[in-house]
């Protein structure tokens, strides 16, 4: 047989490695895919599990363990699993954080059981935003990674790992022909996963704005000392950010007197304690610097 070329034997190194970790889950009339993380621990989609509490993981190999939910976060699309069976050893976690666009990416489920399904692709676009499924209007699972991985059915809450078979994302949606979707994994996904496995649930602070990553213009780069801001595309009608004055278009540049270039850079100051302290805001608008004083509310 012809020796495998070099990207064809990084994907079937990710794929041996991750098929035996990636569950098929079953919650009711609700199916996908699930991580092993930890000992006795999954993460799946919150989507997936919707209001059960209880479901069956089935691996590749055919062995099959009870579930139940810990945890479910429908803001970041996370559910924490718990199993008292013993699991298959826990995956590598990546930081989704490093990714950059065009970067192999490899997304492994187990949908209906079928012994797992592996795809590849490249990191199409980062910070992307994707409207919650738990019908709250006008608020989205913010910083999503974007990639051309086919995602098939059954494969949300499966995982999407990097060449070294390090998992830096959930998958969670597709998003139309040769797009799919994933939570990133990350320093603000892994303190939602640790809310989740001490609390069951995650207390967030609300904004109400959804932006994307965008150059500083270079007169206000070269004056202020900095290359990129979060360009708001939506500000929430009657949030606190509307009621604090900020507007689509604005440019953010700090929040709580934090550089911020991407929308992770705001949900990292949107935990609990953040419900009701006023949070100063500093925009480009029109050329001119804007400051502004913002109060989140609780979710």
């Amino acid at each position: 047989m012809e020796e495998l070329d070099a990207y064809s034997r990084t994907v079937s190194a990710v794929a041996a490695e991750l098929r035996p970790k990636v569950a098929a889950v079953r919650f009711g009339r609700g199916s996908g895919s699930a991580v092993v993380v930890a000992p006795g621990e999954l993460i799946t989609n919150a989507h997936v599990v919707g209001r059960s509490q209880d479901g069956r993981a089935a691996f590749g190999d055919g062995t099959e363990v009870a579930v139940r939910v810990a945890g479910a976060d429908p803001l970041s699309d996370l559910a924490l699993l718990r199993t008292s069976d013993d699991l298959p050893e826990p995956v590598r976690l990546g930081n989704a954080d490093a990714l950059v666009v065009g970067q192999l990416v490899v997304a492994v489920g187990n949908p209906l059981g079928l012994a797992g399904s592996v795809t590849a692709g490249v990191v199409s676009a980062l910070g992307r935003a994707l409207p919650t499924r738990d019908g709250s209007a006008g608020r989205v699972v913010e910083d999503v990674i974007q990639t051309d991985a086919a995602l098939n059915p059954g494969n949300s809450g499966g995982a999407l790992a990097d060449s070294h078979a390090r998992v830096v994302g959930i998958n969670t949606a597709v998003a139309g022909t040769g797009l799919g979707l994933a939570v990133p994994i990350n320093a603000t996904t892994l303190r939602i996963v640790e809310a989740l496995r001490r609390d069951g649930r995650v207390r967030r602070a609300y904004l109400g704005v959804v932006g994307a990553p965008a150059p500083v213009p270079a007169s206000v780069a070269d004056r202020y000392g900095r290359r990129n801001g979060l360009r708001l595309a939506e500000v929430v009608s009657g949030s606190p950010a509307e009621e604090a004055g900020l507007r689509r278009g604005d440019l953010v540049l700090d929040v709580g007197r934090v550089p911020v270039e991407d929308a992770q850079g705001i949900q990292r100051q949107l935990f609990a304690d953040a419900i009701g302290v006023p949070l100063p805001v500093t925009v480009l608008r029109n050329g001119a610097m804007v400051d502004v004083v913002a109060v989140p509310t609780a979710l």
